[in-house]
């Protein structure tokens, strides 16, 4: 249960947070680049001090490497104490089948791994950068972080999205205004199997649109068709890039292009209308 009230200022959820962190008394920080991941270790560091905080990074073939960059980045300049660990979901074949709960899988593992490392290096808790929005979607890693005893100070200190962008814009972090950037196979349609060479085109597909300046989009990957979506402030300009769009990703061994006309929307598994793109 999310503690105080819906009314409840900023400030007084920063207070709840600094408790939380407090009665914690060191934390290992699961750091995946994001925005609510980079405030909570630059948080926990201000808070706890850096002797007492450890963020860990999970790296696997499903992590985008434009993430990485970013983790790596606001750990050096912000004086978060950062490792990298290796990850091997791809190996588990109930991650691997794509069924529609397999982020529980990737969580499992990742939390243990954690758990492992914080014992070794004499930190007392675990804890994620779910906030308390996420308390309200669908998340398969939620169950896995629980069952693990995985803290999470944000969502218990009540601080839902916006805030985290809000205090992460204050603190002068590069990501208070980061796109949301989850696992690549969160590219993939249920059922489609997780493998590197799919999760390769994807992350290729990525670069080439984000080389091309587009900023808010995803790759869906259909197989042999790579589906767009572009938030709507870019559908405009993706419509009328279609065909240099179409040249780029059909290059990566697509047979199709399609644009998804709705745009982009968070958890867009489904195929929606459509428009074929082509090279000019």
């Amino acid at each position: 249960m999310v503690p105080g009230a819906p009314g409840d200022s900023i400030d007084t959820k920063v207070g709840r947070l600094t408790d939380v962190l407090e009665g914690l008394g060191s934390v290992c920080v699961g750091y995946s680049g994001g925005v609510d991941s980079v405030f909570l270790a630059k948080f926990a560091v201000d808070v706890l001090g850096p002797e007492s905080v450890l963020a860990v990074t999970g790296v696997s073939p499903a992590y985008p490497l434009v993430q990485k960059e970013v983790a790596r980045r606001c750990a050096r300049e912000f004086g978060i104490p950062h490792e990298e660990i290796g990850t091997d979901e791809l190996d588990d074949p109930r991650y691997s089948a794509n069924p529609n709960n397999r982020c529980y899988f990737c969580k499992t593992e990742l939390w243990v791994k954690l758990r492992q490392l914080a014992d070794q290096r004499g930190l007392r808790a675990v804890v994620d950068g779910s906030n308390a929005d996420d308390l309200d979607d669908y998340r398969p890693g939620l169950q896995a972080a629980r069952e693990a005893g995985v803290r999470s100070p944000l969502a218990e200190a009540g601080l839902a999205k916006a805030d985290v962008r809000a205090l992460s814009r204050r603190a002068g972090l590069p990501t208070w205004d980061q796109p949301a950037s989850p696992c690549l196979s969160s590219r993939l349609p249920y059922g489609l199997a997780v493998t590197p060479d799919r999760l390769r085109q994807v992350e290729r597909a990525e670069e080439r649109i984000r080389a091309l300046g587009f900023r808010e989009f995803r790759a869906r990957h259909h197989g042999e068709t790579v589906r767009l979506e572009f938030s709507p402030a870019e559908l405009d300009t993706a419509l009328e890039r279609a065909a240099l769009l179409a040249t780029e990703l059909l290059q990566l061994g697509f047979n199709q292009v399609l644009l998804d006309v709705e745009g982009y929307r968070r958890g867009a598994l489904n195929i929606g209308p459509l428009v074929p793109l082509r090279a000019s």
